[in-house]
């Protein structure tokens, strides 16, 4: 799911790119692995080791892992074929029916160990990087055939230091990416923590509203129990509308911080902004400094819609404006509009920005906007769809159930 804009997604360019590195990665892989066969055909080595070792590492490598069953763990993942290698190095080497060692088995052995260190939990990382490093360094004995000379120990040697520096350089790239995952998990774990404090914040705000305008209204309904009695009516059943909807939101409230993956104690953020609403959006469009933006509500949108509702809505075209003003500065037009029907509010940002004149990268943010923007979506049963126009610019767009089968219901 993107954002805005592919530059402020942290997935989208990423994916991409990902998609083309593994392109080209399975083609390299598989071509070298190839080349061991045509190694071994030439020379005088027995070929059902490789069909044994090859096909296996070839598929812990390449399965894509939005595919992997649940039993199929990093840990199953990189100890078996790197064990199949160990088994077969320590059986067939010394029959002589192997002779040579090409870059194929090496090479997917390393991907393994790059696997291992990087995805690997923290009890198995060790024992398993250890594994598919030692089947990369002991690859060579393969090639002994008897007693070695010293021309041969030299060029054994020299194969192995090799290997060595390989396996020492796999692991460090995957200690180095292990770290980043852990920062960025750390990251998205937080914003969406920042995110639902901002949502309990919104909600408790409207709650005291509600809780204040009871008590007016009770005061008011003790005075008229003397005075005028037969208008009480009205002024009870006021009373008993602000009490419903603010035990409905405190029961969101709660569902909300009960359903948050990590714990939410804590200082609250620095940055907490008075509620926002659907009111405040005429305010927040006409202010915004850059294309033109126009605002365009529907009639049938209504005023009384659940403030974490309006709240989400407001938070979506903030964040939708925000990004086209860092990512599409040669926009001409933003249109934000507004719809309901079916119990479903509707929010549609559209911009006809080609993604040129960007802001420096160091104005752009975290990139963290689509974690946050899900997490308050996604809490109140709504969807987020975002992506390129069939023209020009891009478009995102917010569902968010208000009534109805769709809406979502939190109870203490």
């Amino acid at each position: 799911m993107n954002l805005v804009h592919p530059i402020d997604d942290p997935t989208a360019p990423r994916n991409r790119r990902q998609s083309c590195l593994r392109a080209v990665g399975i083609t390299v892989l598989v071509l070298l692995a190839l080349t061991d066969v045509v190694i071994a055909s030439f020379g005088s080595s027995a070929l059902w080791p490789l069909f044994v070792v090859l096909p296996l590492g070839l598929a812990a490598v390449l399965w894509p892992a939005a595919r992997q069953p649940a039993w199929l763990t990093p840990q199953l993942r990189t100890a078996v074929p790197a064990g199949v290698s160990l088994v077969v190095t320590a059986v067939a080497a010394p029959t002589g029916r192997m002779e040579e060692f090409g870059p194929g088995e090496s090479a997917i052995l390393l991907c393994l160990l790059l696997v291992a260190v990087r995805g690997c939990p923290p009890r198995w990382v060790v024992a398993c990087s250890v594994l598919d490093g030692v089947a990369v360094v002991v690859l060579p004995l393969r090639m002994i055939r008897g007693s070695l000379d010293d021309n041969s120990t030299a060029g054994m040697t020299g194969v192995v230091l090799v290997l060595v520096l390989l396996v020492a350089v796999m692991a460090g790239l995957g200690g180095y990416l292990r770290v980043l995952d852990h920062r960025r998990g750390v990251a998205v774990t937080e914003t969406r923590r920042s995110e639902r404090l901002a949502m309990a914040a919104d909600l408790h705000d409207f709650v005291a509203h509600h809780v204040t305008g009871i008590l007016v209204q009770t005061q008011m309904a003790r005075m008229m129990a003397v005075t005028e009695p037969e208008n009480l009516d009205p002024v009870l059943a006021g009373i008993q509308n602000a009490a419903t909807e603010a035990l409905s939101s405190m029961r969101r409230t709660v569902g909300i911080l009960r359903e948050g993956p990590q714990d939410l104690t804590g200082p609250e953020p620095a940055d907490r902004h008075p509620a926002a609403d659907l009111t405040s959006l005429a305010d927040l469009v006409g202010g915004f400094g850059g294309p033109k933006a126009v605002l365009h509500r529907d009639p049938s949108v209504p005023a009384d819609l659940p403030h974490e509702v309006q709240a989400a809505a407001h938070r979506v075209v903030q964040e939708a404006l925000t990004n086209v003003r860092r990512h599409a500065a040669d926009a001409t037009e933003v249109a934000v509009g507004l719809t309901y029907e079916d119990g479903m509010l509707r929010v549609l940002v559209r911009d006809d920005g080609r993604g040129g004149t960007q802001m420096p990268h160091a104005a752009r943010g975290g990139g963290f906007g689509i974690v946050g923007l899900t997490e308050r979506v996604t809490a109140l049963g709504g969807e987020l769809r975002t992506g390129p126009r069939p023209d020009t610019g891009w478009e995102v767009m917010a569902l968010l159930p208000t009534v109805g089968p769709g809406a979502r219901r939190l109870t203490l």
